[in-house]
C-alpha cells in the first residue's frame, strides 16, 4: 500500500487539489493522518481496488462530445427567439 500527499495524488490523476480533498472528506478515499514538524499531514492511501473506482468516478475531457461553435449559436439563437417572445408577452400584459 503506497502514500500520497494530496497534492501528489491531485497531480498524479489531473485533478484539482479541491476536488482531491472533497473526495477524502466524503470518504471516497482513505486516508491516513500523521503528525510531521508540528503539523497534522494528511496522506491517502493507495490501493488498487480504490484506484479502480476512483478512475471510475473521475470524467475525462476526452469522454466529452466535441465542441461545435455553430451548433452552440443556434442554441443560443433559439433561446434568444424564446426570451423576446416572453418579453412580448409581458409587454402586453403591462
Amino acid at each position: 500500500m503506497e502514500r500520497l500527499s494530496i497534492k501528489a495524488y491531485a497531480a498524479r490523476h489531473k485533478l484539482s487539489i479541491f476536488n482531491v480533498v472533497k473526495m477524502t472528506k466524503s470518504g471516497q478515499l482513505p486516508t491516513e493522518s500523521i503528525v510531521e514538524n508540528g503539523k497534522d499531514v494528511v496522506y491517502i492511501l493507495i490501493d488498487d481496488a480504490v484506484e479502480n473506482e476512483v478512475k471510475k468516478s473521475i470524467v475525462r475531457e476526452g469522454n466529452k462530445e466535441p465542441y461545435s461553435l455553430r451548433k452552440e449559436n443556434e442554441r443560443l439563437k433559439k433561446e434568444i427567439e424564446k426570451l423576446k417572445e416572453e418579453i412580448a408577452v409581458l409587454k402586453n400584459r403591462v
